[in-house]
């Protein structure tokens, strides 16, 4: 397989896409980011690493963190986590206050920001500083120390940020958040400030596509059967409510952000990164749909 001209020929196809997504308004430092902007890039485990676009370009990868620090967090943790987060699809949105209610204050998954919030929780008891921890990893998987957080995002966030403290604080009134609200939305909101671009994003998530064994910084960050489990929830629960869209169209385990990121994972084989600042209804960066769509179309490869 010719990579590297495979992600050239779908960046001029996914062109015509760019302007029918619309960058995530409601965190304001996000929406100034125009949608015309595309880039896509694919680390393999024997070393390759190919690009295309936009692929210097750091942006805010939002949500995509939250699979890192769901990896960071169970490695260390192990499975006493899930005694507070479910593993199921939510079929609801992202941020829903409704499903958090009625089912006591137990998140649905880790991908959600009920999910997120009580895995944050964990980890702040695990590492302290859990955003800086999470920071550290990033930095070494991607091999690029001048990774960090943006401040103007985060603040944006935190000024933004009502539903999350509502649900943060609805989980503590339940007993599954230990620590103090303010601090767990201060280090949530600095892990998915963090900006990266398509290349670094990649290289960071070949451990998962290595089945917790990580060629680039040489470390064991996950056991085989706790990769395994990541990438299960990927599949099933890491787009938001259209897991069964990327599911069907893409075939691999997938997580978004509002940043218009996707992370993607071919275990055994590859970890894939696309960007775009437009989303769509769901969230999702849309022409980074199509993207990974015609990925796995034109090259036969997926885990289905």
């Amino acid at each position: 397989m010719d990579i590297q001209n495979l992600i050239d020929s779908i960046a001029h196809d996914v062109a015509p896409y760019l302007a029918q997504g619309r960058p995530a308004d409601y965190i304001p430092a996000l929406a100034q980011e125009s949608p015309q902007q595309f880039a896509m890039a694919v680390a393999t485990l024997d070393g390759g690493l190919y690009a295309t676009g936009l692929a210097d370009k750091r942006f805010s990868i939002q949500s995509i963190s939250k699979a890192f620090m769901l990896a960071h967090t169970l490695q260390r943790h192990g499975e006493a986590l899930w005694q507070r987060v479910g593993k199921e699809p939510s079929g609801n949105p992202f941020n829903s206050l409704v499903q958090l209610e009625y089912e006591h204050g137990i998140p649905r998954n880790p991908f959600i920001n009920a999910g997120a919030l009580v895995v944050t929780d964990i980890a702040i008891s695990e590492f302290g500083d859990s955003s800086s921890a999470l920071r550290s990893l990033l930095r070494e998987e991607s091999g690029e120390p001048a990774i960090d957080f943006d401040y103007v995002i985060a603040a944006s966030e935190a000024e933004h940020g009502h539903r999350n403290a509502a649900l943060g604080h609805f989980m503590k009134s339940c007993n599954n958040i230990n620590g103090g609200v303010d601090q767990l939305l201060a280090h949530y909101f600095r892990a998915c400030s963090i900006r990266m671009n398509v290349r670094e994003l990649a290289r960071a998530g070949l451990f998962l596509a290595n089945h917790g064994a990580s060629p680039v910084s040489g470390q064991q960050r996950l056991s085989r059967s706790q990769a395994k489990q990541i990438n299960a929830i990927m599949l099933t629960c890491g787009t938001y409510d259209a897991a069964g869209e990327f599911a069907y169209r893409v075939g691999l385990p997938c997580k978004s952000g509002v940043g218009g990121g996707i992370l993607a994972i071919l275990p055994g084989k590859m970890s894939i990164a696309v960007w775009s600042p437009g989303l769509d209804a769901r969230g999702n960066s849309l022409a980074g749909l199509e993207a990974l769509d015609r990925f796995t179309t034109r090259s036969g490869e997926s885990v289905f």
